[in-house]
C-alpha cells in the first residue's frame, strides 16, 4: 500500500499561511473590535502573572463597535472616495493604455524585445522609480526646465503633490501588471476571424471590437483585477508625490497607527481594504469558472 505524502508536501506552504496570513488578519479584524486604549493601542488588559494564574479569564477586552462608526466619519469618508477616485482612474488608464501596447506586441515579430523593455524597470527599485519621477515633476525638475527654457512658461509650475501626479506615477509603476494577462490573452488570439469580420463588410475597429474584445475578456478581466487591487491599497505613491489633501486609505492607516495610535480604526480600515480585495479575487474566480463551462 502506497503511502499518501500529500499532506507532508501541503505542510510547508500551510504553515506560511497560517502563521503570516491567517493569524495577522485575524489579529487585525479582532482588534478592529476592540475599544481604542486611553493611552492609544488597544483597551487590553493583561499581565504575565494573571494569564498563568487564571488563564485566559485574566485577559480583560473591551469590545466596541467604535471603529467601525468611525469609518463615517467625514475625513475618512473623504479619504475613501480620494482612493476610489485614483483607483477606479488609473485602473481605467492602464486598461486603456495597455490593450493596444499588448496588441501591438503580440503582432509584433520581435515581441521577446518588447516584452523585456517592459520587465526592465522592474529591475529597479520601486523607490528609486518614484524619486525619477519627482526629479521630473518637481519645481525645479526636468520638464520645468524645458518649458521654461523653451519659452512655453515663465514660472515654475507645481506639478507635483496632486491627485494627477498620483495617477501618473501610479500608472508607470503598475501598467505591466496590465500589459502581460492581456498579452496572454490576445497571443492565443485567433487574428483570422479579425480577417473573416473584415471580409464581411466590418471595419477593422468594429471588428476589433465585436470579435476580439469579447473573446479576450479574461485577459481584461485580469488586468483589471491586477492593477485595481494594489492601486486601491497603495501607499509609498501618494506619500511621496501626492499632498495632503490626496491622501489615500493607505496613508491614513499609516498615520492612525504611529501618530494618533488608533489602532482599531488602523484595524477597521485594513478590514474594509482586505474586503475588496477578497471581493475581487472572488469575482475573478467566478469569471474564470464561468468561462470554463
Amino acid at each position: 500500500m502506497r503511502r499518501n505524502y500529500g499532506p507532508i508536501y501541503v505542510a510547508p506552504i500551510a504553515f506560511w499561511l497560517i502563521a503570516f496570513l491567517s493569524v495577522p488578519l485575524l489579529i487585525t479584524l479582532t482588534y478592529s473590535f476592540i475599544e481604542k486604549g486611553l493611552y492609544g493601542g488597544v483597551q487590553l488588559q493583561c499581565s504575565l502573572s494573571g494569564f498563568l494564574e487564571k488563564g485566559w479569564d485574566s485577559i480583560e477586552v473591551e469590545f466596541s463597535l467604535a471603529a467601525y462608526k468611525a469609518l463615517f466619519n467625514t475625513a475618512v469618508l473623504k479619504v475613501l472616495l480620494n482612493t476610489i477616485i485614483i483607483a477606479v482612474a488609473s485602473t481605467a488608464l492602464m486598461v486603456a493604455l495597455a490593450l493596444p501596447t499588448a496588441y501591438y506586441i503580440a503582432r509584433s515579430p520581435v515581441k521577446n524585445l518588447l516584452l523585456m523593455l517592459i520587465i526592465i524597470p522592474f529591475w529597479t527599485n520601486f523607490l528609486i522609480r518614484i524619486y525619477a519621477w519627482i526629479a521630473i515633476l518637481g519645481s525645479n525638475g526636468l520638464l520645468n526646465s524645458f518649458l521654461i527654457s523653451t519659452g512655453l512658461l515663465d514660472e515654475h509650475i507645481q506639478f507635483l503633490y496632486n491627485r494627477y501626479a498620483i495617477i501618473l506615477v501610479i500608472i508607470y509603476t503598475t501598467i505591466p501588471f496590465a500589459i502581460f494577462p492581456l498579452y496572454s490573452t490576445i497571443e492565443k488570439f485567433d487574428f483570422s476571424l479579425i480577417e473573416a469580420a473584415m471580409d464581411l463588410g466590418a471595419s477593422k475597429f468594429r471588428a476589433l471590437w465585436l470579435v476580439m474584445i469579447p473573446n479576450i475578456r479574461s485577459g481584461i478581466t485580469t488586468a483589471i483585477l491586477f492593477t485595481f487591487i494594489p492601486t486601491f491599497g497603495n501607499f509609498a505613491v501618494p506619500q511621496l508625490v501626492g499632498g495632503t489633501d490626496s491622501w489615500m486609505l493607505g496613508n491614513l492607516i499609516v498615520r492612525e497607527l504611529n501618530i494618533t495610535r488608533n489602532w482599531p480604526l488602523a484595524s477597521s480600515i485594513s478590514v474594509v481594504l482586505t474586503s475588496v480585495t477578497m471581493i475581487g479575487v472572488l469575482f475573478f474566480m467566478r469569471s474564470q469558472s464561468k468561462k470554463e463551462l
